[in-house]
């Protein structure tokens, strides 16, 4: 009795904890199945990409890439953690209704049907399956997602391939052959060392485009003037002429670019980016023809005398003839095998002259330009990239550099260089721009440090050419802490070089003059002073 009695007027409160056993209890007996490291699948799980290797009839075969679906259960990261297992196709082949046959242990090919993804997989785990292969009806592989918002009871993989991947597997099993498969997710290092080659590569480039002048500068020319060879010297100026950029034309610049862009997005396909490839390569032959030109006359003055009559072109030196004819072939042997893996190289060679061609053409005549068109093209850069999605739904500027996936073919105007230790492979990419913007910055130091007979230490190019390999290191910092996702290199570019102008500038009290430098002021100054 007063064992009953102390019961009854217990605390209610003692009673939670039991309820709560009883209740967690029950609730992991009846709860859905789990993955593989305890989390539930739900429908809005992460997709990730696969690579599928595949045997036929013992014998290795080519490598598939896949995509997970949504509601798949985890998939190991290493080909090691798990052993291969024969394919069967499904009957029927959409997958959509009970299955005929049992799978038990066996991975089910199935095609796409009317029906949606997350039945294919229930049907294909109730009949015994370890996994489940959905061959696409085009060359995309989309992602199969649901929209339950409870948890599942999928216990097996669920992944999807091409629709070419597909047709090669089904024509092994319908011939007879034994196809077995192991998928596994790699992962990707989100900083690759090939990156610091391009952010090598990236940096020479913009300090040899910068003082290119001065690189292939003759010196037979250094403080004697061949007054017996007027016309020779009028010819060179001539072929110096220049373009000087206005703060109108550099917004419009600009606002081109964008308008060029949206294009390229919305009518991405193969014959626009081969219109791409034309004009990359009838740039990149005059870039490449120039340079090689100018350097062959720095070393030899002499050089390239003897002329030839030329249908169409009138006359021409027999050098600058036997160069242009190497760059035609350079760039047609670049074109004919662009997809090969070593064709990146060739690709780079031929930007790199590209871009030093431009900077000999174009040039900013003081910083108020320049801070005009590096402003406007500071805000292009994180507009297309950053801001874009909110009204396209993709980031424009990153669906425009992956190219065309149906064709596999991409825009020609990025410096790349190889993922050396990415199991996917692929390339660490720069954009020209984001080369030639920082570059009409550093060129415009270089002309005025030589204006004003400055040192490298009291002068402004070391120190832009500074700031831009540290706003590159920061553009890869950023990529890395943003777990790989696209950056705009000219967030993090503009303010290291034209900040540190700026800064450079108030500091030592020239900011006014280089706000309003006028190059030819300058040497009317300059030769007044010589007279007098």
């Amino acid at each position: 009795m007063k064992m009953r009695n102390r019961n009854r007027n217990c605390n209610p409160s003692s009673i939670i904890p039991i309820l709560t056993l009883i209740y967690a209890i029950l609730f992991s007996t009846l709860s859905p199945t789990a993955t593989a490291d305890g989390s539930l699948i739900f429908c809005d799980n992460t997709s990730v990409s696969v690579m599928i290797k595949v045997w036929v009839d013992g014998v290795e075969g080519k490598t598939l890439v896949g995509q997970s679906a949504t509601f798949s259960a985890k998939i190991p990261k290493t080909a090691n953690e798990i052993a291969k297992q024969s394919v069967v196709l499904t009957n029927p082949l959409n997958c959509c209704s009970n299955l005929s046959s049992e799978l038990s242990g066996f991975t089910g090919l199935a095609r796409r049907g009317d029906c949606d993804y997350l039945v294919k997989a229930k049907v294909a785990q109730a009949a015994g399956a370890a996994g489940l292969v959905v061959i696409n009806d085009s060359e995309d592989i989309v992602e199969m997602s649901c929209s339950e918002k409870t948890a599942l009871d999928i216990s097996i993989p669920v992944v999807m391939i091409s629709k070419h991947g597909g047709e090669a597997l089904n024509k092994s099993l319908s011939s007879g052959g034994k196809v077995e498969l192991l998928v596994y997710a790699p992962e990707s290092p989100i900083i690759d060392p090939g990156a610091a080659f391009l952010w090598l590569m990236a940096v020479a480039t913009v300090v040899c485009a910068s003082l290119w002048s001065e690189i292939t500068k003759s010196r037979e020319t250094n403080g004697n003037y061949d007054e017996l060879s007027p016309k020779s010297n009028h010819k060179d100026d001539e072929e110096n002429e220049v373009i000087e950029m206005s703060t109108t034309s550099a917004v419009v610049f600009v606002i081109s670019a964008s308008t060029f862009l949206v294009l390229l997005y919305f009518f991405m396909s193969s014959w626009f980016i081969w219109v791409l490839i034309v004009f990359f390569c009838l740039g990149a032959i005059e870039g490449m023809h120039s340079c090689i030109v100018a350097l062959v006359k720095s070393k030899c003055r002499g050089c390239g005398q003897r002329t030839v009559n030329v249908p169409f072109f009138g006359t021409t030196t027999v050098m600058s003839l036997l160069v242009l004819l190497f760059c035609m072939a350079f760039a047609i042997f670049w074109v004919w095998t662009r997809k090969e893996s070593y064709s990146w190289v060739g690709q780079d060679i031929l930007g790199i002259c590209l871009i030093i061609a431009v900077l000999q053409l174009a040039q900013l005549p003081n910083v108020k330009v320049a801070t005009v068109l590096l402003c406007c093209a500071f805000m292009y850069d994180i507009f297309w990239v950053f801001i874009s999605p909110l009204f396209f739904n993709d980031s424009v500027m990153i669906s425009v550099a992956q190219g065309d996936s149906s064709s596999g073919e991409s825009i020609p105007m990025v410096l790349r260089f190889p993922r050396l230790f990415d199991p996917w492979g692929g390339y660490s990419v720069l954009g020209f721009g984001d080369i030639l913007f920082p570059g009409l910055l550093l060129s415009f130091t270089v002309r005025y440090d030589k204006a004003k007979k400055r040192t490298w230490q009291d002068g402004y190019f070391v120190w832009l050419a500074i700031g831009y390999a540290c706003g590159l290191l920061l553009t890869y910092l950023a990529l890395y802490l943003m777990n790989g996702h696209g950056q705009p290199a000219l967030l993090y570019l503009v303010p290291c070089t034209l900040g540190t102008c700026i800064i450079l500038g108030l500091v030592r009290g020239e900011l006014k003059e280089l706000w309003n430098y006028n190059a030819d002021e300058s040497k009317q100054t300059l030769v007044g002073d010589g007279q007098a």
